[in-house]
């Protein structure tokens, strides 16, 4: 990309975070209400265990490996979630970057989860059936201090939605309907 490219995209993002922060800040003031969101999507089992997953106008499927009696066709149920946590990252770092004035050049975020396949398949009730831990290294380059990274680290563990998600209970409740 050359430097001019590079400008570009980071005068872009600048425009776009402010419109958004503005935007978010002038509906706020109006009603505290209008913070408040709610996500939907809907899943249809395809093939052998995989599902096909639709979000506002986006489709994509979610299948599992053959050894967990999938197809292989698609990312599986806690890849995406590895996913959603990398992105959500992104999108904090780059918001709260733009908030405390620190230049961010690049994000590469590499995640690890741990899972004992043991819960799941009801081995042992002792295991639990999602991650027992889940490690993110984050490779930020720009020209600020390792001091200065670490405080927007701080900023993105406090704000990060799908960090949040993983981190604390988060209250469910299911519904069987037969058709």
């Amino acid at each position: 990309m050359t430097e001019t490219a590079v400008q570009d995209l980071t005068t872009e993002r600048a425009a776009r975070l402010n419109e958004a922060g503005e935007f978010w800040d002038r509906r706020i003031s109006e009603d505290a209400a209008n913070a408040k969101l709610t996500y939907t999507a809907n899943g249809e089992s395809v093939g052998s265990v995989a599902t096909r997953i639709n979000a506002g106008k986006h489709e994509f499927l979610v299948d599992e490996p053959a050894g967990l009696a999938g197809d292989d066709e698609a990312a599986s149920p806690v890849e995406f979630a590895l996913g959603a946590l990398i992105s959500c990252q992104v999108v904090v770092y780059r918001l709260y970057a733009h908030q405390l004035g620190i230049t961010v050049d690049g994000i590469d975020i590499e995640a690890e989860g741990d899972l004992d396949v043991r819960g799941i398949f009801g081995k042992d009730d002792a295991v639990r059936p999602g991650f027992s831990e889940v490690r993110l290294r984050i490779n930020i380059s720009g020209p600020e201090s390792a001091e200065r990274y670490d405080e927007l680290r701080q900023a993105v563990d406090e704000h990060c939605p799908v960090l949040d998600l993983l981190s604390n209970p988060t209250p469910v409740t299911s519904e069987v309907v037969k058709v």
